[in-house]
């Protein structure tokens, strides 16, 4: 009888360690939602940088703890996306890049890394403090000579590339 007890404590304590997780990694997955569910002032926090700007898409999600909103939105014909805390805080600003305004460095170190690629689309990140944006580096989102989707992320002088996980589809 003991032994019974025993392993039934440890499955009851392994079973309360399987429910912590997978509640763990639902507070953690990302979750879409309305406009009208974004908190008063996310959303000035929206307005205030990009006047008439379409919302595309809005997720809430947890980073480090943290209640994250992801904002895709198209103003004035570009491409943005920005991520804002809860209190309106905008952490993080990118932009759609042409071609053509693409840094050769940047390019250059693209082709140099996945020889035959062709880019798709580039967004330039912008770290914001203080209001102040700041550009920190490129994602780049790629299709390899092989025909994989790929997002790779390159320093501003193009001296470092990182990543080349595939492009989640949107």
């Amino acid at each position: 009888m003991r032994k019974f007890s025993g392993w039934l404590a440890a499955g009851v304590v392994v079973g309360f360690i399987i429910v912590a997780l997978v509640a763990r990694a639902d507070e953690e997955k990302e979750k879409k939602i309305s406009e009208d569910k974004l908190p008063r002032e996310v959303a000035a926090s929206i307005k205030a940088r990009f006047p008439g700007a379409k919302l595309t898409s809005i997720e809430k999600e947890k980073e480090n703890g943290q209640v994250v909103y992801d904002i895709e939105l198209k103003h004035e014909g570009r491409k943005y996306e920005m991520d804002i805390k809860e209190d309106g805080t905008i952490i993080e600003i990118e932009k759609e890049v042409e071609a053509k305004d693409v840094p050769a460095a940047v390019t250059k170190a693209v082709a140099d890394k996945y020889p035959g690629a062709s880019i798709k689309e580039v967004m330039e990140v912008n770290k914001v403090k203080d209001k102040q944006e700041t550009p920190d580096h490129y994602e780049v989102v790629i299709v390899t000579a092989e025909k994989k989707k790929m997002e790779v992320e390159v320093s501003l002088d193009g001296k470092s590339i990182k990543g080349g996980e595939a492009e989640k589809d949107k």
